[in-house]
């Protein structure tokens, strides 16, 4: 009881108003779908080359991904349509357990490098698993022998229910110690 005679009012209790995640219609997941945090870097799945463990940076800086592809070539299908057959390989500095790919060309881009030189580039649809979320994303073929990391994913793919944390790495686990060893040569 307070001087007055009645009791205290407890202040109610703060719940901060709801927090709406949005996702583009049509986009992985939905519209109510909530963003994944995921690291600057993580190892991701390519289901379509069958590969469950490729190390992958994630770059916000990129527009579209990119994946080292080996020795591409260009393919005319009978019905005129324009395919590109390439390898990957998913250890760094091994050619171990490399995989063979064709997919159809959806289209040719000037690409602007990490070293700052215009080339162009075959643009390829692949779907990617990060986080255990499965995406669609416009991949380019290019080189990328001297880069840290085979696959690099881009905005386009990111933005399809995903949050970088620049601070944070692998926050969708890591593959057992003998899949990093392999990737590491050993």
């Amino acid at each position: 009881m307070t001087e007055q005679g009645t009791t205290p009012q407890t202040p109610p209790s703060y719940t901060p108003p709801a927090r709406t995640p949005t996702a583009a219609p049509g986009r992985a997941g939905g519209p109510d779908a909530v963003p994944l945090v995921a690291g600057w870097r993580e190892w991701i799945g390519l289901p379509d080359a069958d590969l469950r463990w490729l190390k992958a940076k994630l770059d916000t800086g990129a527009r579209t991904s990119a994946i080292h592809a080996i020795d591409p070539e260009v393919l005319t299908r009978p019905d005129g349509t324009t395919w590109v057959r390439f390898g990957v390989h998913p250890w760094q500095g091994s050619d171990d357990d490399a995989v063979v790919l064709e997919r159809e060309v959806v289209d040719r881009r000037v690409v602007r490098s990490s070293s700052g030189h215009d080339e162009e580039r075959y643009v390829v649809m692949l779907d990617v698993v990060l986080l255990g979320r499965r995406v669609p994303a416009e991949v380019t073929l290019s080189r990328r022998d001297q880069m840290g990391f085979r696959m690099l994913v881009g905005r386009e793919a990111l933005r399809q229910g995903f949050l970088v944390d620049a601070a944070a790495s692998y926050l969708g686990g890591r593959p057992p110690l003998s899949v990093r060893r392999r990737n590491r040569g050993r």
